[in-house]
């Protein structure tokens, strides 16, 4: 029976997997870094012990220091979260060697469908339909620009491992390849220590639909639906919904049996999920598998009832899993959106600092998953998601209506978020209507920046009014009345007699 866990992860999903463990009676031991000091799920865990350096190779990414950690601390096992360690075989190997609980599928499954290629590969060979690209690493950039040719541009350059949208790059001619393949090959190198890559055609505007899959190591097997992952920035979700609105039903158990057929291909237990594209007409096309928890679990739980966090636990204790296939049905639809330290109106740049004021929605239908508060400090040395906020409701548009509320009550004060923009997305027409792919965002960002914009000046005037007329500001003094995402600078009121 597992009694202590070592959460080899940091932010939200780190107390995410705390408040699990709370539940279930275990000790959740955290880590963190010279930039988590002040974070709020160190202050949440029951243990939390000191890794390292800011940077992630130095502190997150040490796999010695953390597998010496949980032996010296007597945890029975390792959560990995997502990003990291989580898809690593070499890292799951070495926990397993030392006779750790590694709570996520076997180093062996990793292998073979953690690392890209290589599922490309199993998955050709049971005949699920895939992607047309390259099976093997690409060695040069020569070797690259050889198979994009005879490919035909565009083309997408992926990273073998890691995931969460981390070294992609669409291609679009020869001129462009050497210089993108070094400059993936360094961002996923910094961020999964492995700088392999492969080679996708680029697939014009599908859309993203990934199944989540859940099995015990006693070769029970089932899966939770699926879920749309198109609204999408830089070939990173930003938007995910489950169910899927777009698809029929035919075509949900023609997308969910392939995916547990995958998971069996690679005799795979604890969760995962299985991402596919989806074009016009139905047809889906194997992407990747996820050999881990996703950052858009939640959605899926709202729906079906089931804690994919305490279920991964149990599994990796040698239980059975908890459900059937025939106890879990779709219950209404849930949305999330993540909220990020960035720039929508300068090309979604990151941003770091500390949050000054932090206040959160809440209501009926409403859950965020949150690491920070007041106070903490979004550094420069990872991912810039603040928060998830999730909506639940009864059908797709009351979990629009829901989240448009959500997001207006949502308030980060201190740096730049993308809580206007999200705002913004949830009342644009294509989105509502349904009339969204991958390629959404990169179509219609002038027309969301725009209506930013005007919501922007709109609030402005009203609150200088409500000011005025209240007489709250002392003549010649400035203050802030917009966001900190507003591109204007302060507006000074004057007194008038």
């Amino acid at each position: 029976m597992i009694k202590k866990i070592l959460i080899a992860n940091r932010g939200e999903i780190a107390l995410r997997i705390i408040r699990a463990c709370r539940e279930m009676g275990i000790v959740a031991a955290a880590i963190y870094s010279d930039a988590d000091r002040t974070s709020e799920y160190v202050k949440h865990a029951d243990e939390s012990y000191f890794i390292g350096e800011a940077a992630a190779l130095k502190s997150y990414l040490n796999k010695d220091k953390i597998i010496t950690l949980t032996k010296e601390i007597n945890a029975d096992a390792i959560h990995p979260g997502y990003g990291f360690f989580s898809e690593n075989a070499d890292f799951i190997a070495e926990v397993e060697k030392n006779g750790i609980i590694f709570i996520g599928p076997s180093s062996e499954s990793v292998r073979k469908m953690g690392n890209k290629t290589a599922a490309r590969k199993l998955m050709a060979g049971y005949g699920v339909p895939i992607v047309p690209g390259t099976t093997e690493p690409i060695r040069t950039a020569d070797e690259g620009i050889k198979i994009a040719g005879e490919m035909k541009y565009p083309v997408l350059l992926k990273a073998v491992s890691g995931g969460g949208g981390k070294g992609m790059r669409v291609i679009q001619n020869e001129s462009e390849f050497s210089s993108s393949f070094e400059a993936v090959k360094r961002e996923v190198f910094k961020a999964f220590a492995d700088d392999s890559v492969y080679i996708e055609k680029y697939i014009e505007n599908p859309r993203h639909i990934e199944v989540q899959i859940i099995a015990d190591k006693l070769g029970n097997y089932a899966h939770l639906f699926e879920r749309d992952c198109s609204v999408q920035r830089r070939h990173q979700k930003i938007i995910e919904e489950a169910p899927s609105y777009s698809i029929s039903r035919q075509t949900r158990e023609k997308i969910t049996h392939t995916a547990i057929s995958a998971a069996k291909a690679c005799e795979y237990y604890n969760a995962g999920t299985v991402e596919f594209l989806l074009d016009s007409k139905e047809n889906f096309y194997f992407l990747e598998m996820n050999t881990r928890l996703q950052v858009e679990h939640p959605v899926t739980e709202q729906i079906t009832g089931i804690d994919l966090v305490k279920e991964q636990i149990s599994i990796a204790s040698g239980n059975k899993l908890n459900f059937n296939q025939e106890d879990l049905k779709i219950n209404g639809h849930a949305i999330e959106c993540r909220i990020y330290a960035e720039d929508p109106e300068n090309d979604f740049l990151p941003a770091a600092g500390i949050i000054k004021e932090y206040s959160i929605p809440g209501g009926p239908g409403v859950r965020v998953d949150s690491g920070f508060g007041k106070g903490s400090e979004i550094s420069v040395f990872y991912d810039p998601m603040i928060a998830k906020l999730i909506s639940f409701g009864s059908d797709r548009k009351n979990a629009i209506e829901r989240m448009r509320q959500a997001l207006s009550e949502f308030q980060i004060m201190g740096l730049v978020n993308n809580i206007p923009f999200l705002k913004a997305i949830l009342s644009d027409g294509d989105f509502i209507s349904g009339n969204i792919d991958i390629n959404y965002i990169e179509r219609s960002i002038n027309r969301i920046i725009s209506s930013l914009k005007n919501n922007e000046d709109i609030n402005a005037a009203a609150l200088l009014a409500v000011l005025l007329k209240m007489n709250l500001n002392p003549a010649g003094n400035d203050i802030n009345v917009l966001s900190e995402n507003s591109q204007y600078n302060k507006w000074r009121l004057q007194q008038y007699e």
